[in-house]
C-alpha cells in the first residue's frame, strides 16, 4: 500500500492527536504524517481500563487473525527493552534493479569487473532502508508495544545531491484501542479495533 494522505488512522488514532479522549467520535480521518507522532494522552487515569479489562484470553478473540507478532508484541520486547532501534534492512538486498544495469558508464574506460563494482556502488548509496524501533504505545492499546519503521535523513541518497530517503509504502497494524465517550462522571469505554500504519519501505525521493 502506498503512502497517501488517503491513508487512514483509524478513529484513536488519528483523532486523538487533537482532540481529549473524552471528546473522541467514531470519525476516521485521513493521515500522512509517518511515523505516526506521540499521542497527547488525557492524562485522567479514569480513562484507563482497568486491570479486569487485560483478559488476555478475551483481547486475542477481540483481534483475531489480525494480531500480527511481526510488527507488535504483548510484553515489552526482549531487544532494547522497547526503545533501541534495530538495522533490520540496512543494506542492500535482492537483484540489483534494471535501471542500474543500464547505466551508461563508458566514459569511465575501465574493466568489466570495475564497472560492476560501480553499478553496485552507486544502488548501494541510493538505496534507502528501514530502521525499526520498537516503540511503547502505553496502556490503551493492546497490544501495546508496535514495531515502528523509520527512514533515515543522515544525507542524500542521489547523485548530485537533493534527494532523501523518504516513506514509500506502508503497512496497516491491527490493535485494540481502549476508547472512551461521554463525560468523566458518566462515560462509556469498551476495546475497538484501529488500524496504525508502519512504515515498510522507503525510497529515494525529493
Amino acid at each position: 500500500m502506498k503512502v497517501t494522505p488517503a491513508l487512514v488512522l483509524s478513529i484513536s488514532v488519528t483523532v486523538h492527536l487533537a482532540l481529549p479522549q473524552h471528546q473522541l467520535r467514531v470519525r476516521p480521518m485521513p493521515s500522512d504524517h509517518l511515523p505516526v507522532p506521540d499521542l497527547q494522552e488525557d492524562p485522567n487515569s479514569a480513562f484507563e481500563p482497568e486491570e479486569r479489562d487485560f483478559l488476555p484470553h478475551v483481547l486475542r478473540r477481540k483481534l483475531g487473525s489480525s494480531f500480527d507478532p511481526l510488527y507488535s508484541s504483548i510484553g515489552p520486547p526482549t531487544r532494547g527493552n522497547g526503545s533501541q532501534v534495530t538495522q533490520e534492512g540496512i543494506g542492500v538486498i535482492g537483484r540489483m534493479p534494471r535501471e542500474f544495469h543500464e547505466l551508461d558508464l563508458a566514459e569511465l574506460n575501465v574493466g568489466p569487473k570495475t564497472e560492476r563494482r560501480v553499478r553496485r556502488w552507486l544502488w548501494s548509496y541510493t538505496w534507502c532502508s528501514v530502521l525499526w524501533v520498537w516503540k511503547d504505545l502505553g496502556v490503551r492499546f493492546w497490544p501495546r508495544y508496535l514495531k515502528e519503521g523509520r527512514c533515515t535523513n543522515e544525507r542524500s541518497c542521489s547523485l548530485p545531491e537533493g534527494m532523501f530517503c523518504k516513506p514509500i509504502e506502508s503497512v496497516s497494524v491491527s490493535l485494540l484501542r481502549w476508547h472512551c465517550q461521554g463525560s468523566r462522571a458518566l462515560k462509556s469505554c469498551a476495546w475497538i479495533r484501529a488500524r496504525y500504519p508502519v512504515i515498510s519501505r522507503c525510497g529515494c525521493a525529493c
